[in-house]
């Protein structure tokens, strides 16, 4: 069975993030989607929680991919990068390629012994995370560049109220 890992805080997993695991699944059979960042939430730059990222994650994949081609880590910041990448393989399930487009990220894996590949950026312009924090933040043109089921989510949870007031500090 070939897996491959691809990492990113995923604040949040927009149509971008999903070519790329489908792009991804064009040559694995199964991905490891690890949650980086999964000590932080309540802030623009990680303005979700784990467990909210997740839950994204997986409505979008299991309409998108199917659940049985995914896997979902979670990847607290240890602050130490030459222990990251064994902390890192100790909370994944076994994989033999990384996926990333993070300088750092791929010299840490290579230096590793691991298979590091690049994927390609989808709509690199539209498909930021920080633009789309940003338009939710000011009620602005998201809901396009995310799928429907986690407009859903994002929605129920109030995504809009609290990236607004995390950015004029009322939080």
């Amino acid at each position: 069975m070939k897996r491959g890992l691809f990492i990113g805080r995923f604040q949040p997993f927009h149509l971008g993030h999903l070519k790329v695991v489908e792009h991804i699944l064009q040559n694995e059979d199964e991905v490891i989607i690890g949650v980086g960042s999964a000590q932080y939430s309540h802030t623009f730059e990680n303005p979700f929680t784990t467990g909210e990222r997740i839950e994204i994650i997986r409505k979008t994949l299991k309409t998108t991919v199917g659940l049985d081609r995914f896997f979902i880590i979670t990847i607290p910041d240890i602050g130490e990068h030459r222990l990251w990448v064994s902390r890192v393989v100790s909370f994944c399930p076994e994989f033999q390629t990384v996926y990333s487009n993070n300088s750092l990220v791929k010299v840490l894996f290579e230096e590793a012994g691991y298979t590091v590949k690049s994927v390609p950026f989808f709509d690199r312009e539209k498909m930021m995370g920080r633009e789309i924090r940003k338009l939710i933040s000011t009620g602005g043109d998201w809901r396009s560049r995310l799928h429907p089921e986690a407009v859903k989510y994002l929605e129920k949870i109030g995504a809009e109220k609290r990236l607004a007031a995390i950015i004029t500090d009322d939080f």
